[in-house]
């Protein structure tokens, strides 16, 4: 039996972004800066907003021995559950820089859509992702659900 998954998003362009998803937005354009990429040349922030307001920025960690990295995105998430722990996660933020450092989309990995899914699972409550796509395009999944239908639980 064939049976379809539909993935549900709102689309928006920059100007139609709220006041608090563009400044997550601003946050994780400034995290692209403090990417270690010397191997991909591919710049990643993420922003996460916290139940209380507080802003926590990532951003992807090479190294020479590839596994050993670490994406924008679970350095943000990791970073908050140590430094501010039991504080929910309300929405995350995710922006690319290209080679040539100009904004790009950028999507979390599995393994980042896995861990926002047991940070969601743990806080009991779903957690918002804004992707950059371009300019005039930037996506909002409201809940981790909708980029990984079939996440790992136990």
């Amino acid at each position: 039996m064939e049976k379809t998954h539909i993935i549900k998003f709102q689309e928006y362009n920059l100007t139609e972004l709220s006041a608090d998803d563009k400044q997550l937005l601003d946050a994780a354009i400034e995290a692209t800066d403090t990417a270690y990429a010397p191997y991909s040349h591919f710049h990643v922030g993420a922003a996460l907003r916290l139940a209380d307001g507080t802003i926590v920025r990532g951003s992807n960690q090479e190294n020479i021995a590839y596994p050993s990295g670490l994406c924008a995105e679970r350095t943000a998430l990791f970073a908050a559950s140590a430094q501010q722990p039991g504080k929910a996660v309300k929405a995350i933020a995710i922006v690319g820089r290209n080679p040539e450092q100009a904004l790009t989309a950028a999507s979390p990995c599995g393994a980042c859509r896995q861990v926002m899914a047991e940070q969601e699972m743990r806080q009991k409550s779903p957690l918002r992702v804004i992707c950059y796509h371009s300019d005039d395009k930037i996506l909002i999944f409201e809940g981790v659900g909708t980029l990984l239908p079939f996440s790992f639980s136990m």
